[in-house]
């Protein structure tokens, strides 16, 4: 029979039921083998595999929830077999209340999570990755996780209760209950009125609360977003920088990622009557900030700030032409130095210098990433720009 009565489960909910089921606890299990992966050269194109299949199963019962919600509203639900047993029939209805809501909440914001970070594994289908009104951002990346991690905490609680009665009713009371979704056995007297609903749906309501406030408030790590960085007025002795912002650019897995470095300082000398002058930057390498891979960035493969807290740019500044400009120097990264070319505007405007620029250096000239010899998830070209506006110091 396709259809629920009153006393069975109807073959179209049964296979929803134990679909959903399948599907949530292979994606329980690949989410934790991903979270207790480290990310390394080693890892990461399993990885990427690993958790482009978590999102996609994850997507699938987001759809199959739709789904099962829609066909349960339209179909007799089964009648408690043990009405009489008053407290066991509502913790019952709790648990599948909390169930429904969190084959919901934990695929939602898994999808909002991958939406607001960039360039890590793809979810494989035809359609886009983003959800629109979410915006790339670290701070929702963090609520999204912590509401996602959470929310996988209840629901295995949730199903480890659910399995527990299952097999209570299965070994011990020998009922039907297992069997009425199993085999769609009729089980029950047919004429048995449902409990309220009511009661069961608030406790639901109020272990949800409980748990989405606790991801928000007590249990949220703290986070920032990539801002422009206002920095404190630097006192050198020639210019003073006013605020600016230092971003790197990366490719990963075809896309590109930014993030910016919090903290960093500059000795500027520039004469603007012959053009010339000299440049040296100070860079707090633990400040980046990287969106997903900030982490990844900071270990010992790339950035590797354990050992090289700092990277110091120091170059000679010469006008080109008009308002174009070149600084040229060497650039100590990770233990090594190696000479690059920073090509920057300059105007200047009623005692106010405003300077925009980049410059492009390869990975592997730091030996950056050697566990990466190609660029299937890293690329080999790291992009450097500059926004600063400065005036002559007194």
């Amino acid at each position: 029979m396709i259809a629920n009565t009153a006393t069975r489960y109807g073959l179209v909910a049964r296979l929803f039921h134990w679909t959903i089921a399948v599907l949530v606890l292979v994606d329980i299990a690949l989410g934790l083998i991903g979270k207790f992966t480290p990310q390394s050269g080693d890892t990461v194109d399993f990885l990427q595999l690993l958790y482009s299949s978590h999102k996609t199963i994850g997507i699938t019962v987001l759809f199959l929830a739709v789904l099962r919600v829609i066909w349960a509203i339209s179909q007799p639900r089964p009648v408690p077999i043990h009405p009489e047993r008053r407290f066991e029939t509502f913790a019952a209805e709790t648990v599948h209340w909390v169930l429904y809501a969190a084959i919901f909440v934990l695929p939602l914001s898994g999808w909002v999570m991958h939406s607001a970070e960039v360039g890590f594994a793809p979810i494989w289908w035809p359609f886009g990755q983003n959800l629109p009104f979410i915006p790339k951002s670290e701070g929702i990346v963090v609520t999204a996780a912590t509401v996602h991690w959470i929310s996988g905490i209840v629901l295995a609680a949730t199903i480890a209760a659910h399995i527990s009665g299952a097999l209570k009713h299965a070994v011990l009371d020998r009922d039907g209950t297992l069997a009425r979704m199993w085999n769609g056995r009729e089980v029950g007297n047919g004429a048995t009125k449902h409990v309220t609903v009511n009661p069961s749906l608030f406790a639901a309501f109020a272990v949800w609360v409980f748990a989405i406030g606790g991801a928000l408030t007590v249990f949220a790590p703290t986070y920032h977003d990539v801002v422009t960085p206002q920095l404190p007025t630097q006192k050198t002795a020639g210019w003073a920088v006013q605020n600016g912002n230092l971003s790197i650019a990366i490719t990963q897995i075809g896309a590109k990622v930014t993030g910016d470095f919090a903290r960093w300082q500059s000795t500027i000398e520039y004469d603007p009557e012959t053009g010339i002058g000299t440049a040296n930057v100070i860079i707090d390498t633990s400040s980046l900030s990287l969106g997903s891979v900030t982490d990844q960035a900071k270990g010992p493969e790339f950035f590797d700030i354990a050992s090289h807290a700092q990277a110091v740019f120091d170059a000679e500044i010469a006008q080109i032409d008009g308002t174009k400009h070149t600084a040229t120097g060497n650039l100590t990264l990770v233990g090594q130095s190696v000479p690059i070319a920073f090509d920057f505007d300059l105007e200047m405007k009623d005692g106010i210098a405003t300077v925009s620029g980049g410059t492009t250096f390869d990975r592997r000239d730091f030996g950056m990433g050697a566990a990466y010899p190609d660029e299937s998830s890293v690329g080999f070209s790291v992009d450097v720009l500059i926004e600063l506006t400065a005036t002559l110091a007194p």
